[in-house]
């Protein structure tokens, strides 16, 4: 059925075929996101389009991590989108749960913001399974379509209760919405986004600015349709005739049809009157005496309101309930509408009875009301400024609707479900999982004589707990305190325990990677092996220290604790689920032991109050503290030369962590174009032949050097400083930043 569908749009037009994968949910590979901060937009077409360019764009200026993209139904739609944006985008798939499930895996948005009013039942719900917050955005509903709304209120009803905020453009909007079955609690009045247009900054393109200057004025026919009911006009036929029978050798026309698919027949019909013309794709080869230009192209209307005399408005002759009249009303430019403006109607409504707009009963009305226009400038230009004080006093909407789409964005926690298939298998796994789990909690405890401070999360790998452990460890070794390190030391060649003061060493084979960065900050004692109980007695009785650190010890509940400080990512706080489902390694459920909570990787300015919210369900006491990882400097492999963060442009990256993605997110935001990204398994061990892989990469797509992480330069072999010289390999320096910091060190010591 879906191919039989696509076929048949494909074979309507050719141009179907293009990126026909997206509409079935395959996104493009670089359409993966690192990170947590994310908006799925939806645009059907090109109005809605335009509208969320301004919008995008403040979204942007008052959150810079975000990352945006954009999904739309028609080909116009993506051309204009394409043209105006600089966001990812692409089209919106089939309303079928397993692609809306693809797209929603690959883009873990946060908030999912449909423009006006697009139903679509899987969108909507598989939206909110996946942990998104749902909007709909300058949400409307035309008289036309309230019966069909009127008739379907059980379908509707079932499809409007999912989305968390309805913002509508107008209260008797709001009021149509309840009618349609949208919960009253959620839907708000926030104003009409296209208030907000703002002209293309690149203005009028210089080839199309010469042919329309001249002393004549310039007619500009907008959006023009073709038919929809029986006696409806064709409205490219009514602006050819009242342009010939205007017979004004001064006045120059340009004819915009709103569909790419009417140019063609738009040339015809100007060919067949007798009309010289020039076309926008091939202006350059307009004729001397061409007095019209026929606009086959996508996203360039807008600017030219600014040029244009008087301005007609299409889709209102012809039954297609109207088009955006506030573009050229911000021009102060006067502008005749036909009698259906019914997706425009409070619009229509205020400006007919203000005097900015110009309203025709018929086609035959056209020819009459331009030259009306034309031929008395100061009622044409009194018109247009009334139109522009309308349209100016009603702007703002885009800043109200940017904060509640941030706000919104920040309870979102992506979390979309696996693949059936994966759920089918994995799921029975995961209940054995937490089943052990449960008789690891139950093992009896032991307590060492010197307090001990836990430092875990409650997923496998990611979270930051290395360098927050050092971090702790230097803070309490300035605060003249003496720490201690108990670690596994995971995946070391030996199983014997190994005691190391602060301040010696000891190689990497026999304490492990992270164990290696503990040794090298040199601020506390650090004691490795499996039972941390022993270690602990062993060096309390040795080396006599203030406080234990206890490295990922939030599941090591053998070794009793003073202190649980869980740390959760705020990338990924969710991870997924239970073991192997995901990379939780217990129940969310189970922070209720914490007795602090580090969220981690928190941004610069970002909201975390979705993830607040959910620690609060399962522990209400615990005190939350922000963290998030800062990048110090480059550090060259075998050598002493530091570089600063920002200092490389392009480089290869490689990394072998438990979420890699916490390492491309860094890159990403230190600017860094990546020309390629490895990822290995969570503390592989670097072979010979492994680098010499990654320095031929490196070397064939001329990086500037190779970068990794301070954990993946433990890992490496020997002969690594030989093996990367040109291009060199620089590893990541993090730093840690706490806020409330003293608050927490008082509560550890």
């Amino acid at each position: 059925m879906v191919a039989l569908y696509l076929l048949y749009r494909g074979i309507r037009d050719r141009a179907y075929f293009t990126h026909v994968s997206e509409r079935l949910g395959f996104l493009p590979a670089a359409y993966q996101t690192t990170g947590a901060r994310v908006v799925w937009f939806h645009a059907v077409s090109v109005g809605e389009v335009l509208s969320s360019v301004e919008l995008i764009r403040r979204l942007k200026s008052q959150d810079s991590g975000l990352s945006v993209f954009l999904s739309t139904t028609t080909l116009t739609g993506r051309a204009a989108a394409e043209q105006r944006l600089k966001e990812h985008v692409f089209y919106l798939p089939l309303d079928y749960r397993w692609m809306i499930r693809r797209v929603l895996r690959r883009l873990r948005p946060s908030a999912v913001v449909i423009l006006e009013t697009e139903i679509w039942p899987n969108l909507y719900r598989e939206s909110k399974r996946a942990g998104a917050s749902l909007m709909m955005v300058n949400a409307r509903i035309s008289d036309r379509s309230l019966p069909s709304y009127r008739r379907a209120g059980g379908f509707f009803r079932h499809v409007l209760c999912w989305p968390d905020a309805i913002l509508a453009q107008t209260e008797e909007d709001a009021r149509r919405l309840q009618i349609a079955g949208a919960p009253q609690q959620v839907i708000s009045t926030a104003g009409n986004l296209k208030y907000d247009f703002n002209p293309p900054s690149s203005g009028i393109a210089p080839e199309i600015l010469r042919f329309l200057s001249g002393p004549g004025p310039v007619w500009i026919a907008a959006s023009t349709m073709p038919p929809q009911a029986p006696n409806d006009p064709d409205e490219d036929d009514t602006v050819i005739a009242a342009f010939l029978a205007l017979a004004r050798p001064e006045l120059r026309l340009a004819l915009a049809p709103r569909h790419p698919q009417r140019f063609d027949s738009a040339a015809e019909k100007l060919t067949h009157a007798g009309i010289p013309f020039a076309r926008r794709s091939s202006i350059h080869a307009a004729p001397a005496d061409a007095r019209v230009l026929l606009l086959d192209s996508i996203g360039e209307l807008a600017a030219l309101f600014e040029r244009a005399s008087v301005v007609f408005m299409g889709g209102t002759l012809a039954s297609r309930g109207g088009h955006n009249i506030l573009e050229p009303a911000l021009f102060a430019k006067p502008v005749i509408a036909g009698p259906h403006m019914e997706n425009f109607a409070a619009i229509a409504d205020e400006f007919t009875a203000r005097g900015g707009l110009v309203r025709i009963a018929s086609a035959a009305d056209l020819a009459a009301s331009v030259a009306t226009l034309l031929d008395d400038p100061p009622h044409a230009r009194a018109l247009g400024a009334e139109a522009r004080k309308l349209a100016s006093a009603k702007r703002g909407v885009v800043e109200r609707v940017a904060s509640e789409i941030l706000a919104q964005a920040s309870l979102g926690i992506p979390n979309p479900p696996r693949t059936l298939p994966a759920r089918l298998a994995l799921t029975p796994l995961s209940w054995l999982w937490r089943a052990g789990h449960r008789v690891n909690l139950n093992a009896p405890r032991r307590s060492l004589s010197t307090k001990v401070v836990s430092i875990g999360a409650v997923a496998m790998g990611g979270s930051g707990k290395t360098p927050v452990v050092a971090h702790l460890a230097e803070r309490i070794a300035a605060a003249g305190k003496s720490p201690a390190i108990l670690t596994r030391g995971y995946r070391r060649k030996s199983n014997e325990p190994v005691i190391v003061p602060r301040g010696q060493t000891a190689p990497a084979s026999i304490t492990g990677d992270e164990a290696q960065i503990f040794l090298r900050a040199a601020h506390a004692q650090v004691g490795i092996g499996a039972d941390r109980f022993a270690l602990g007695r062993a060096i309390g009785s040795q080396l006599h220290p203030d406080v234990f650190l206890l490295d990922d010890g939030f599941q090591h509940v053998r070794l009793k604790r003073d202190q649980d400080i869980v740390l959760i990512d705020a990338l990924d706080p969710l991870s997924g689920g239970v073991f192997p489902l995901g990379r939780l390694r217990e129940p969310f459920s189970n922070l209720a032991r914490a007795t602090a909570i580090l969220v981690t990787r928190v941004e610069a300015g970002q909201n975390i109050s979705g993830i607040e919210r959910l620690i609060r369900r399962y522990n209400h006491s615990a005190p939350i503290f922000r963290c998030k990882m800062i990048p110090r400097e480059w550090v060259r492999l075998g050598a002493s030369d530091v570089q600063p963060a920002q200092i490389f442009h392009r480089v290869g990256a490689f990394c072998a962590l438990g979420s890699p993605n916490s390492f491309w997110r860094t890159l990403d935001e230190l600017g860094l174009e990546v020309a390629f990204r490895e990822t290995f398994r969570d503390h592989h061990a670097y072979s010979l032949s492994d680098l010499q892989r990654l320095a031929a990469r490196a070397s064939a797509q001329s990086v500037e050097a190779l970068v990794t992480t301070e954990k993946d330069l433990m890992n490496l072999c020997d002969g690594a400083a030989t093996v990367f010289q040109n291009p060199p390999l620089y590893w990541l320096k993090l730093g840690v930043e706490i806020e409330r910091e003293e608050e927490l060190l008082r509560m550890i010591l």
